[in-house]
This record gives C-alpha cells, sequence and structure tokens, in this order.
C-alpha cells in the first residue's frame, strides 16, 4: 500500500445546475507575459497569463502568515469539523474532513456579503473572518513545509511529502470582483484557469478530473462524474492537500497482524485484521496516552522531514460508549483530551481499517446554521461576481482513509455546487485493544488542525 494520504477539496461554482472542480499545482507557475487575451474579463487587472496553460494570476503577492494566525484558524477548523460529524449523524463507519472542507468554504467566504458570510461565520465559531482567512493562509502555508526524505529506521529512506494547492477554473468572459481575484492571491495563494464550460463542458470537466488525479497521486482519478459539468458551469474552485508519510514512533510488523474479535455497538462480533505494536527485540512502544472517565486514548506519530520531530500524528480514541462520547464531544474537550496525553509503555492491538464516506452536505450544513447561502434568492456571492446571481445548490464531500502497518493513505473531496438564481515510564505496559468503536482524528500537532476525523464502527466493512 501507498504510504500516503491524499485530501482534495473542490470548490465548484455552477450557474446552471450541476457540479464542477479543479486547482493549482503546488509547484511554482511557469514563466508568464501580460495578459492579452480579450476574454479574460475577470476583474480590471488580472496580472499575468500564462502562456499555452491560460493560467491567470493576480499580481498580488501571497501574504505572510504567523503561527499564532494559524493555530487560531485551526481551532476553529475543529469546533466545526466535531459539530459537522454529529450533524452527519449515523452509527456506521465515516471519515471527513475537516481542513479540506475549510480551505473551500473559505474561499466561498471571500465572495460572501451580508447575512450569507455572516452564517459562514457562525458555523465556524468565527467573530472575525478576516482573521480566519488570514488563518487558513498561514495553516496553508506552515503544512505545505513538511516535505523531504528521511531515515525510517530500517536503514532505508522514506519519502516524506505534505502538498497544498489551491486554484479556479473560470469562465471565459464571467466578470469577477477585483477584490476577490486579489484575495484569492494573497490569502490562498491561488490563480485562475480559463475554461469554456458553455461551448465544452465535457472537455472542461476532463480538464478537472486530470488535475485532481495529478494532485491527489491518482487517489480520486475521476472526481467529476459524466454530466456533473453542463454549460451552465461558471466557475469551479479547488484545494488539494497530499500527504505521504510512513509511522514514526511504532512499527506494526505484518507478520503479527492475526485475526481477532472487533465487537460492534450493537454487540456484534466480527473478525478483523489486528495488528500490534512493538519495537525491535519484542518490546512495547512509548506512546502518548491518557485515560479518563469512560475513555482512553493514544496518538500515533507520522516521520516528518526532521527525523528528530513528528508533526503529523493520528490521536485513536476509544469510548466506553462511543455514541454518547461523540454526542457530548466539543473541541474544548478534544483539546483537554491530546494535552493529556503523556509518554507511557503501551501494548497497542489496533485493526486494520479503510472507510469510504460520500455524503451530500447541504442538510449538515444547513443544520449548522448556514441557510441563505443554499437560498436561490436570499443568497448575496455578490463578492465574487456581480454579472449573475449565485446560490449554492449543493455540497458533495467524499473521503477515504486506509490504516494498515505500513501507515496511512487517504482521500478527500469537497464539491460546493452553485447555482445562477514526558519521560517513558518503567511500569508494567498499558494493554489498549481497540476491539469497540473509536474515533480517530489526523491532526498537525504544531497548529492543532484535524486534517480527517472520523469513526470506526465495524473495521470489518468500508
Amino acid at each position: 500500500m501507498r504510504r500516503n494520504l491524499a485530501l482534495l477539496v473542490v470548490l465548484a461554482s455552477v450557474l446552471g445546475g450541476c457540479l464542477s472542480a479543479a486547482p493549482r499545482s503546488p509547484s511554482a507557475a511557469p514563466s508568464a507575459a501580460p495578459s492579452t487575451a480579450p476574454d479574460a474579463t475577470v476583474g480590471a487587472t488580472l496580472g499575468t497569463l500564462v502562456p499555452g496553460g491560460e493560467l491567470v494570476r493576480s499580481d498580488v503577492p501571497r501574504a505572510e502568515g504567523s503561527a499564532e494566525a494559524a493555530r487560531t484558524a485551526a481551532s476553529a477548523i475543529n469546533a466545526f469539523g466535531i459539530d459537522l460529524l454529529r450533524a452527519i449523524g449515523g452509527r456506521a463507519n465515516a471519515v471527513i474532513s475537516p481542513t479540506s472542507i475549510a480551505l473551500a468554504l473559505g474561499m466561498a467566504r471571500v465572495g460572501a456579503r451580508g447575512g450569507t458570510g455572516t452564517e459562514i461565520d457562525a458555523a465556524f465559531h468565527l467573530s472575525n473572518p478576516d482573521e480566519f482567512t488570514a488563518g487558513l493562509n498561514a495553516l496553508d502555508q506552515a503544512l505545505a513545509t513538511y516535505n523531504g526524505t528521511v531515515p525510517d529506521g530500517s536503514g532505508a529512506s522514506q519519502e516524506v511529502s505534505l502538498q497544498i494547492a489551491s486554484q479556479l477554473f473560470v469562465q471565459r468572459g464571467l466578470a469577477l470582483e477585483q477584490p476577490f481575484v486579489d484575495r484569492l492571491a494573497s490569502d490562498f495563494g491561488a490563480g485562475l484557469r480559463l475554461a469554456d464550460f458553455r461551448a465544452d463542458p465535457e472537455a472542461a470537466r476532463l480538464a478537472v478530473n486530470r488535475w485532481a488525479d495529478e494532485q491527489t497521486g491518482g487517489r480520486i482519478p475521476t472526481l467529476l462524474g459524466p454530466g456533473a459539468v453542463d454549460t451552465a458551469t461558471r466557475l469551479v474552485a479547488a484545494n488539494a492537500i497530499y500527504l505521504k508519510a510512513p509511522w514514526a514512533n511504532v512499527r506494526f510488523d505484518p507478520a503479527q497482524t492475526t485475526r481477532s474479535t472487533f465487537t460492534t455497538a450493537d454487540g456484534t462480533a466480527v473478525s478483523v485484521p489486528m495488528m500490534t505494536s512493538h519495537l525491535p527485540g519484542g518490546t512495547e512502544p512509548s506512546l502518548p496516552y491518557a485515560a479518563g472517565d469512560g475513555w482512553r486514548a493514544v496518538q500515533l506519530a507520522y516521520l516528518g522531514p526532521d527525523s528528530s520531530r513528528s508533526r503529523l500524528a493520528l490521536a485513536l480514541i476509544a469510548p466506553d460508549d462511543l455514541a454518547a462520547f461523540e454526542a457530548a464531544l466539543t473541541s474544548e474537550r478534544l483539546a483537554g483530551i491530546l494535552a493529556d496525553l503523556a509518554d507511557r509503555k503501551v501494548e497497542l492491538a489496533l485493526p486494520r481499517f479503510g472507510i469510504d464516506t460520500q455524503t451530500e452536505l447541504s442538510v449538515p450544513l444547513q443544520a449548522l446554521g448556514i441557510h441563505l447561502a443554499f437560498d436561490r434568492s436570499e443568497a448575496d456571492f455578490s463578492g465574487i461576481t456581480t454579472s449573475e446571481r449565485l446560490h449554492v445548490a449543493a455540497v458533495i464531500h467524499q473521503a477515504n482513509i486506509d490504516v494498515d502497518e505500513k501507515g496511512t493513505e487517504a482521500a478527500a473531496a469537497t464539491a460546493i455546487m452553485m447555482m445562477t438564481g514526558g519521560p517513558g515510564d518503567t511500569s508494567e505496559p498499558i494493554v489498549l485493544r481497540l476491539d469497540r468503536p473509536f474515533l480517530f482524528a489526523l491532526r498537525d500537532t504544531e497548529t492543532g488542525a484535524i486534517l480527517f476525523l472520523g469513526r470506526v464502527a465495524d473495521p470489518s466493512t468500508r
């Protein structure tokens, strides 16, 4: 299995009735020439147009981000993610990407006005949306530094990569507001690729899918299905995150993985491949561990480009009653649990699991208070364009995650469719068998941002 995590967020702005998506490569744009294309009518001065690629960028430079701003944004993202997971409901396996969805909605928020923007702010528990977009920018840049090749302890080298990309595909001739174009450049590092949805929507759809396939290392080869883009599509904004990293502080020997029983919430016993943690010589690893009233938690780190520290980690929380625990979970409580983690000897048994989730988020987002954005007559995205009225028609989120002996591989895609209208101890090791439903949060430990959040209710199914 490829040890990589790929996350794709797509903000699809559609003026007639379908899904679309698109993005920016994390690599620097090729040398650009001044834009002279008569149909690039997005704003007063669009900056530069890359020959051949028709990549338009504002001349506004990318704003520098601070660590404090990134942490502030991460806190908002985590609160939103927990609320959203609860709003989605259900007791089956599930995985979402709060950071991915936030980056997509963050771009939409730049162009939202009046109550439409205020409701998005409230869903993220925000008091200052400008601070939030600045924080998203800082978080984006902080995560983009997580790249390199490091030794894995066995004499071999492992590639560690985390790349983030943002970009918009825009209909030729659609007049976008210049401040919106500038904010995309300064707060998201995003440019615009011209597309002709009116004349050839299928070619535009295939172009978006090629981009998604490239940005996610093949994890999402067909983001947009046939008919997803039509002649009414006008604008597609996207963000992609790609991660590749193996475990750092734990090893799971495939030879030691055995079939074992996992008991679901309704008492059903299922047989699953159970991995067992160890270090060379058969000793238990020292892992960050915490326990409280009705729950226990452990954290597994991923290798980072700086082998002296691990930045990304997977927190696993095993409550006695998952439904009750999840219902009462807040970002503050989760932060408290993670803050209590301290190194202990832990003999960990973890089921190998894979989860696929596809869900339409319009109802959960409205449950979080975002109503006007979905209202055909009341939505106000005039900060994007005033030539046609946009409203959000649907929000599709897809995510998958696979956890095995080597590490983690995952992908997520979000499409927002817009239409017109301490020291180790010497005590006996703690035995933690995750053989009942549990939660997981894959996060950046420096900013606290949760990249993936979900529940494992039955690891024998996807």
